[in-house]
């Protein structure tokens, strides 16, 4: 049996909301529904879904706005836009701020759910392919390994997370702010130095090809270089 598909909604509208999830739901998708941007932000960093369905105009944290800080740290997840806002310069903008797709309201349930399963065949499609590669090693994700010629390395959880986040933000620069949230839920002094140490640990790991640099960017974070 394939796992169930799980869905970060952001509505401020509870009612569409509501409808929206329930009607997920009855196709066996899981669903976390959020009123709010911040709430949102919140759940998807302490939930980590599959997709994210979100609304343009929202309190506390507009679409747009959740969509960029979700993208400083997940290239990845994908991000769909649901609103009733139709300018073309509206859809440009949320391509602009990370969107994968968008949705125009009134929409219907069956094609909400058709483009989701696209983005996530999509990205699966993406996943398939080299975008594991690091220079001269290999990285698997879900193994926790990384491999190099005949050596193979075996990651701790938050070390392969810490790699997959450098990865995504490959040549760019990872938000170390953000990062600590994505990993800890919690941005502070003592996580900031536990980071610090993993970094150290992943370019020792990494040293056998000196194509490979994980910088350190002042007051910012990190970025992998290779």
């Amino acid at each position: 049996m394939n796992p169930k598909i799980t869905i970060l909604l952001a509505e401020d509208e509870a009612t569409l909301g509501l409808i929206i999830k329930e009607s997920l739901e009855t196709r066996d998708f899981i669903v976390t529904h959020c009123l709010n941007g911040e709430d949102a932000y919140q759940a998807f960093i302490t939930e980590k879904p599959d997709a994210v369905v979100l609304d343009i105009m929202m309190p506390k944290k507009d679409g747009f706005t959740l969509a960029q800080e979700i993208r400083k740290t997940d290239k990845t997840t994908p991000l769909l836009f649901l609103s009733a806002k139709s300018q073309v310069q509206d859809v440009v903008d949320g391509f602009h701020y990370g969107g994968n797709d968008y949705i125009k309201k009134p929409f219907s349930m069956e094609e909400l759910i058709v483009r989701i399963h696209a983005l996530l065949g999509r990205i699966s499609r993406q996943n398939a392919g080299d975008e594991n590669r690091i220079g001269a090693y290999d990285f698997n994700y879900n193994k926790q390994m990384l491999s190099y010629e005949e050596q193979a390395h075996f990651l701790t959880h938050r070390e392969a997370l810490v790699l997959k986040l450098l990865l995504e933000n490959k040549n760019e620069i990872l938000d170390k702010s953000a990062a600590l949230l994505r990993i800890w839920g919690k941005d502070d002094f003592f996580n900031g130095r536990s980071m610090d140490v993993f970094i150290s640990k992943l370019r020792k790991k990494l040293a056998s090809d000196p194509s490979i640099q994980i910088i350190n960017v002042r007051g910012r974070g990190y970025k992998l270089i290779c």
